[in-house]
């Protein structure tokens, strides 16, 4: 994968994130921010979810409370370098516990 392409797929990423924070229809207020190659999740309760690019790996970050994690691109689809956990389901894991209420990026 070349920048362009990286690129060109966080970008998207970063879409499909905003469009499903837009549509979630639950009980509290989640702020998304984009700033430059940063994505930022604001919850009611003040805790953030920092997701951002590091483009000369080539690779997605993710900042919870539980932790962070580092994706790679694996046959289509943003996977934990560590766990081979999909990106979808650790957000959705953590914007849920940070929310208070599940919240489904699938």
């Amino acid at each position: 994968m070349n920048d362009s392409e990286f690129h060109r797929l966080a970008d998207a990423l970063w879409l499909t994130i905003e469009e499903r924070i837009d549509s979630w229809d639950g009980e509290g207020d989640i702020d998304c921010e984009i700033n430059g190659s940063v994505l930022t999740l604001s919850f009611d309760n003040g805790s953030k979810i920092i997701i951002n690019r590091q483009e000369p790996l080539h690779q997605v970050w993710l900042a919870t409370r539980q932790g962070g994690y580092h994706f790679d691109l694996v046959e289509g689809e943003w996977v934990c370098d560590r766990s081979g956990q999909a990106f979808w389901d650790l957000l959705g894991e953590a914007a849920s516990q940070q929310a208070g209420e599940a919240i489904a990026f699938r």
